[in-house]
């Protein structure tokens, strides 16, 4: 009991926080903005919440050898922090007016993107976490390496497949680029520019 409690508030809960203080924080902008009769503002915070997306993605540029600087370490938490954080003002322009629905669309995979984003961070770590702990339990046992690979066979290929979670997020994230690009598009399609 104490295990799936402690489980539930190491990585349950602090998923679902993010998420929600996510939606929080927007409403609360969206709300001054309002308040302070500066609505229009909201119409312009689409553009740097995509520029903190694009630029988070220095991260999978330097994993996939793209990008030739940068600690992995680092550049990953730059990632989570400036994609929560270009989320969050896409989120404010998007507002609680609910007229395109190419925009909405988008938001909905924006969306979905940072949820499978917090799963894979958090399943990730705690496949890892679980299977390091299985390793140390056992060598303090005395079992040898050999003994170790044979134990830990199918633990390593459950992680190997918790690992393989990009496989979701790299499609999802995809569908939210181009459904974002079809937003900007129609953006320029139709604005007054009279």
């Amino acid at each position: 009991m104490r295990a799936s409690f402690s489980l539930f508030t190491r990585e349950v809960i602090p998923f679902y926080l993010q998420m929600a203080l996510l939606g929080l924080v927007a409403l609360s902008i969206d709300a001054l903005l309002h308040w302070l009769n500066v609505v229009w503002v909201g119409r312009y915070l689409g553009i740097p919440g995509v520029l903190l997306i694009i630029g988070s993605f220095g991260y999978s540029l330097r994993k996939r050898n793209l990008l030739a600087t940068g600690r992995p370490v680092t550049l990953l938490r730059l990632h989570e922090y400036m994609a929560w954080a270009g989320s969050l003002l896409i989120l404010v322009h998007a507002g609680i007016h609910f007229n395109a629905i190419l925009a909405w669309l988008a938001i909905g995979a924006m969306l979905i993107n940072i949820a499978s984003g917090l799963t894979g961070k958090y399943l990730l770590q705690r496949a890892r976490l679980r299977l390091e702990e299985t390793r140390r339990v056992m060598r303090a046992q005395g079992l040898s390496e050999a003994q170790l690979e044979d134990r830990l066979y199918w633990d390593s290929l459950t992680f190997d497949a918790v690992r393989q979670w990009r496989a979701v997020h790299f499609p999802v994230t995809l569908a939210f680029a181009v459904l974002a690009l079809g937003h900007i598009a129609s953006i320029f399609l139709f604005w007054g520019w009279r």
